[in-house]
């Protein structure tokens, strides 16, 4: 299959205020998002929860996110993309306060899993319209710049914790503001944005992409896997070495530090080298990071480590994403997307209770151990499928 371009348009210039909307609105949700992982760890671990069952019920999420996944380029086509990004936040923001309002671990299963319904098409629809308006020369460090800027927002969630506390509404109210925030800014940055066309050239929908894009999709699902991994059960393994919460909460936020510092160099490294070469080179460096975790935990190195898997692992996702923009526009975009967030929620079932379980039954080594396999999975998965494409193009 040949890589095909998205259309670039030199005469009019990108709409930067709805481009900057989305970003932003994206950002103040993934504020409210990246609190919510070690907020639910914090409280379920104070109730006295094993790591599996705190790994289960992190996967709540991106179960709904799987749930979810099939229906948007649907829900797009008959509600349109604002009406229906405003909607997903508000619904968020009502989730939040749920949250308060009934305070049983068992409760919050199906609280967690209609969160992800609801988060779901904010990832899409925000991805989608910054892919669709990028430039291809400029498209990995737009998407590293909206990438990084999302990372700051993950990375806030956690540092907002360590100020609002893990106790009562406030950090509660963090999650509600921040997707009402979320719907308010859409809603006005969003008219009109384009994105959303059929593509004539390509017809298909979410399921034909799949054939189309495997190893992207592989790629996906290893980011979601080691991301909510690492955010979801950093504190069980920090506390197996008798670290304190607070420097577990840093360590969280460290290592969302990694999204903003690099993932706009990666995007740059993609223009250059190449999205599909860059998704082996940070799939590579996640590997050799998780297998030094359990060696450096207690040392001073745990923060350049954290750092650069917070960075070359989410970069997984990026790349992904260029790549993405690369090969597809247009209705088949959209579909794509869909596909993302569905691997992010298969992605997120994967890992948060695989890990648990490693750290349950082997130790809290358990944790880089099932992040390195993933990633050692990736890397091969990857050059397996190049070289089949380079076996079918000689």
């Amino acid at each position: 299959m040949q890589i095909r371009s998205s259309p670039e348009v030199p005469d009019q210039p990108m709409p930067r205020a709805a481009l900057l909307g989305v970003t932003a609105s994206v950002s103040v949700f993934a504020v409210a998002q990246g609190l919510s992982y070690p907020l639910f760890t914090f409280l379920m671990q104070r109730q006295g929860m094993s790591p599996s069952y705190i790994g289960l019920s992190a996967a709540m999420t991106p179960a709904g996110l799987i749930a979810s996944s099939i229906f948007v380029p649907a829900l797009v086509e008959r509600f349109g993309a604002r009406g229906l990004a405003v909607f997903s936040a508000l619904a968020a923001a009502i989730l939040f306060a749920a949250i308060g309002l009934m305070q049983n671990d068992f409760a919050w299963f199906p609280v967690r899993f209609l969160i992800g319904v609801a988060i779901n098409p904010l990832y899409i629809l925000g991805e989608v319209w910054m892919i669709a308006l990028a430039p291809e020369a400029r498209r990995g460090r737009i998407m590293g710049i909206f990438n990084a800027v999302t990372g700051a927002g993950y990375a806030a969630g956690p540092l907002t914790l360590a100020l609002v506390g893990s106790h009562g509404w406030p950090p509660l109210l963090v999650g509600v503001v921040g997707f009402t925030g979320c719907a308010l800014i859409l809603y006005l940055t969003t008219a009109n944005l384009a994105g959303f066309e059929a593509d004539e050239e390509r017809p298909g929908g979410f399921w034909s992409f799949w054939r189309l894009a495997p190893a992207l999709l592989v790629a996906v699902t290893v980011a979601a896997a080691t991301q909510q991994s690492v955010y979801s059960l950093l504190p069980v393994f920090g506390a197996a070495y008798a670290l304190p919460s607070p420097t577990l909460a840093a360590m969280i936020s460290v290592m969302s530090l990694g999204n903003i510092v690099l993932q706009i160099p990666l995007g740059l490294l993609a223009e250059r080298f190449g999205a599909r070469s860059m998704i082996v080179v940070c799939a590579a460096f996640t590997m050799a990071c998780a297998l030094s975790l359990t060696a450096v935990i207690t040392t001073p190195l745990v923060w350049p480590v954290l750092l650069v898997i917070g960075g070359v692992g989410y970069g997984v996702y990026t790349m992904a994403l260029v790549e993405l923009g690369n090969r597809f526009r247009g209705s088949m975009l959209v579909a794509g997307n869909a596909a993302f967030g569905l691997m992010w929620g298969v992605g997120g079932i994967i890992g948060p209770p695989g890990s648990g379980f490693a750290i349950q039954h082997v130790g809290p080594s358990g944790l880089p151990a099932v992040i390195a396999v993933l990633s050692g999975t990736l890397v091969v998965f990857s050059l397996y499928r190049s070289l089949v494409r380079w076996r079918r193009d000689r």
